[in-house]
């Protein structure tokens, strides 16, 4: 079936605008960082962008909030989405890649999908949890030190062919207390990006008990606004020579993030939202890390080991599987249930045809009209 968003024939360039701009802003902001403050940074990608949404929905005839509930609803929101997402987000561009910290940033639809189903009993599935296995084990490979993972493996590899685990292999060498553990970790962008990830996740969850009490284009514009002002708060009292240093190629750079990497990012994003079905479009997720790793490699020269391509091609599948789980798995359904199947299942045993079909009825009903 097609998706609601080809039956409006969508340009399929503003299919991907929201994911385009996401990835180079990343890009943007890295080439900017080392010139101002990390905290700084996050404020100008907000609040700029949080009025900027807000003078558009008034245009539109967008109502503002109506009760307490819906300012309390924004200002949670703003706490978790705006304050710790961007503040983390910053903290951690400046000790990553812009393409290695969009992977980890968009790796939130796996926490996404983990509380959706402890908080709403939603059905992950056989392909979800293969995506949340490969998530974990690519934000590991991307999070930790290179040497852990080798030292890990080759000591695991010992253990195997010998029936010994080396007692040379210690990746927490010269690490004295678990405070080390955590400096050294968190020394390790990944990581920041990681918080920032959760902390979108939850936002993510929390924009449908927000959406019950204020238009969410509103809440958007008004969260921007209010997360940004802590982080001014703590810029102004932890940060010096924010702005001094900023050149005219970095003052374009963050008018870009701000301007087009969230405010007509989030406004393309929630117009193809209102048009289109979510979830479809949910699964063009992975071209915001492809995009930023394609911009980072060219325009600012990063490079990755080995180790962390393999763990960017583990989180991108991930990424994939948990958000197109439904579709495979029915794409997979239907094709065991076609007559091709059915015969050479019929042809190899009589029973192992009908256990597929059982199986496959037990799965997903099937519609008679759909049947040859």
């Amino acid at each position: 079936m097609a998706s609601p968003l080809n039956s409006q024939k969508t340009p399929t360039l503003v299919l991907i605008a929201p994911f385009f701009l996401w990835g180079t802003a990343m890009v943007a902001m890295k080439g900017v960082i080392d010139t101002t403050t990390p905290l700084f940074l996050a404020t100008l990608r907000l609040v700029p962008a949080g009025v900027l949404v807000l003078m558009v929905a008034a245009l539109l005839g967008r109502k503002q909030p109506q009760s307490w509930q819906g300012w309390a609803w924004i200002g949670g929101f703003a706490l978790v989405d705006g304050t710790l997402f961007q503040g983390f987000l910053a903290e951690g561009l400046q000790r990553t890649g812009a393409g290695l910290g969009s992977v980890m940033i968009d790796s939130q639809p796996i926490a996404v999908a983990l509380m959706a189903r402890f908080l709403f009993r939603e059905v992950v599935g056989p392909l979800g949890w293969l995506g949340l296995v490969l998530g974990i084990m690519g934000i590991s490979l991307l999070g930790l030190p290179d040497e852990w993972i080798i030292q890990t493996t080759s000591g695991l590899g010992t253990a195997l062919s010998t029936g010994h685990w080396p007692a040379q292999t210690n990746i927490f060498a010269g690490l004295a207390s678990v405070d080390d553990l955590l400096a050294e970790l968190l020394g390790h962008g990944e990581w920041l990006m990681l918080l920032a990830a959760l902390s979108m996740a939850v936002g993510t969850v929390m924009i449908a008990y927000v959406a019950h009490h204020v238009d969410p284009v509103v809440a958007t514009g008004w969260h921007m606004i209010f997360g940004g002002l802590p982080l001014l708060g703590l810029s102004a009292y932890t940060e010096v020579q924010q702005w001094q240093g900023i050149t005219t190629t970095g003052w374009l750079a963050i008018f870009y993030s701000t301007v087009f990497g969230s405010a007509l990012a989030y406004g393309v994003f929630f117009y193809l939202a209102s048009k289109g079905n979510l979830t479809s479009l949910s699964a063009l997720t992975f071209l915001t890390p492809v995009f930023a790793l394609t911009f980072s490699t060219s325009l600012l020269a990063e490079n990755l080991t080995m180790v962390q391509w393999i763990g960017v091609g583990f989180t991108l599948v991930s990424i994939y599987l948990v958000n197109q789980r439904d579709v495979i798995t029915k794409a997979v359904i239907q094709t065991l249930a076609g007559p091709s199947v059915m015969r050479v299942a019929e042809s190899i045993s009589p029973d192992l045809s009908k256990a597929l079909m059982t199986w496959v009825r037990s799965q997903h009903p099937i519609d008679p009209a759909s049947k040859p």
